[in-house]
């Protein structure tokens, strides 16, 4: 079966002698100063179970078999181009670590990457605060990117776009330092 991977630039001209949207995607993360933000590879269902534990990965929903695949995918993408994260952050929840150490061979959990859903307005909004600091600090390390591995409802409230599990937000602080996705990435 084919894979297809895209990255879809938003206001971003591809640079002349740029062949295609993939090689556009490597080169902005070579470039650096960019936050690769996925959301975590496929885990059926929506919602965690009400018994819902962090740090019990029994009471949580959780990658399938074709979710782990598409994690590895994710990370093959990553070395078949010699492109390192510096740094791989994700979401304490289990199917984001999971997708994180799959592709990428480890992960720094980081509790403002969790999901609002378990979160209150003032946790929430401390952690937005957060992200968008962590993008600004990123715009600024030049010839370096991070990935973090998070959910739909933390990009959905960061930059105010979905994705679907496995895709990504090529992101980088704007001229007045609010996130600005420059493209969607597609494993």
């Amino acid at each position: 079966m084919l894979q297809r991977r895209t990255l879809l630039l938003t206001g971003l001209a591809l640079p002349l002698g740029v062949r295609s949207a993939d090689a556009a995607a490597s080169d902005l993360l070579r470039e650096g100063g960019v936050v690769l933000a996925l959301r975590h590879a496929l885990a059926p269902g929506t919602f965690d179970p009400p018994e819902f534990r962090l740090g019990d990965c029994s009471t949580q929903r959780n990658l399938n078999d074709e979710g782990r695949a598409q994690a590895r995918r994710v990370g093959d993408w990553f070395i078949a181009r010699q492109l390192k994260p510096v740094r791989v952050r994700s979401s304490p929840w289990c199917r984001c670590v999971e997708t994180a150490q799959l592709a990428f061979g480890s992960a720094e959990p980081w509790a403002a990457l969790g999901s609002p859903r378990a979160g209150t307005e003032t946790t929430n909004a401390q952690s937005l605060d957060a992200l968008r600091q962590a993008v600004r600090a990123a715009t600024a390390q030049r010839g370096r990117f991070e990935v973090w591995v998070t959910h739909m409802f933390v990009l959905a409230d960061l930059v105010g776009q979905n994705t679907n599990s496995g895709e990504g937000l090529l992101l980088r602080a704007g001229a007045d330092g609010a996130p600005q996705v420059l493209g969607r990435w597609t494993a």
